[in-house]
């Protein structure tokens, strides 16, 4: 049975995207490849050849990732998202309770994490820790460096 992934719709978008300039751009870019190195003769002997027959396959493999991923997506939107507590889709504030430092996350399905803009995969270690979580309450994360103890300051969208 495939897993479901929990997207935003600009994130079902991008993976869409990307698909799609897989297919067309990639495909016509290894079959040029492909064709070029065919001729240059023997393909027994041309490393050129067996090259893009090895690229070709990774990006095949790739296009079917892709496929499966967005085939087993749901866009979760902003109404459907309970801010009582920590979740999916979920502008968590949370204080660093030994050093006090505060920051956001935005927890996102993991194709979508970009810790730049603040958005967190929620299968890091950090996600699986404040999941379930409400305001005011404290949650532990395993770290690689030991135990962090976080206090959840507010949750919004």
């Amino acid at each position: 049975m495939a897993k479901l992934s929990y997207y935003t719709e600009e994130g079902l978008k991008k993976l869409k995207d990307e698909l799609q300039h897989l297919k067309t751009k990639g495909r016509s870019k290894i079959a040029a490849e492909i064709a070029e190195a065919r001729d240059k003769g023997d393909l027994s002997e041309n490393a050129e050849y067996d090259a893009a027959k090895e690229a070709q396959g990774l990006l095949e493999m790739k296009i079917a990732q892709l496929e499966n991923t967005i085939a087993n997506a749901r866009v979760i939107r902003e109404g459907d998202v309970d801010t009582s507590k920590v979740s999916m889709l979920t502008k968590v504030t949370i204080k660093n309770v030994k050093i006090g430092k505060t920051v956001s996350y935005t927890l996102v399905a993991e194709e979508e994490a970009d810790l730049k803009a603040g958005k967190i995969s929620i299968k890091s270690p950090i996600a699986k820790g404040l999941l379930g979580k409400k305001v005011g309450e404290l949650a532990t994360v395993q770290a690689p460096a030991g135990s962090i103890e976080f206090e959840i300051l507010e949750i919004g969208i």
